[in-house]
């Protein structure tokens, strides 16, 4: 069986604990750091003012060319640590420098939009019959 595509989540929904533990996503940050030994980099986004950082493991993915400062997309499972700390265990990991990440934001949010009024448009038509 194939492990699932992903959501894609943005880094402050994933560090504002929405999401679930075990859960496939994908979500996009800045590399500000990587430990090549203990296989763990770290993506930042800021947001509302706000920075945010995120943990990676990167053991499944190694090795990598980490370029500190590019933008990453990361594809992987949501964990926690001990003090429930969101961890993402990375099984893919790809270069997104080049990519318009305010777009790609401002996408995410139309496709979101967009499956909720589908969503609701469903179940106002169960509603009816």
């Amino acid at each position: 069986m194939l492990p699932q595509a992903g959501e894609i989540h943005f880094l402050w929904e994933i560090c504002s604990g929405e999401v679930e533990e075990g859960s496939a996503l994908r979500t996009f940050g800045r590399l500000t750091s990587y430990d090549a030994k203990i296989s763990e980099a770290i993506f930042s986004v800021r947001y509302n003012l706000i920075d945010y950082q995120l943990r990676v493991r990167t053991l499944l993915v190694e090795p990598f060319e980490a370029r500190i400062g590019s933008e990453y997309m990361v594809l992987g499972e949501m964990e926690t640590t001990a003090g429930n700390i969101p961890i993402i265990q990375a099984r893919l990991l790809m270069e997104a420098d080049g990519v318009n990440l305010p777009l790609l934001e401002r996408a995410v949010q139309e496709q979101r939009k967009y499956f909720q009024q589908r969503h609701e448009a469903e179940i106002e038509t169960k509603r009816d019959v």
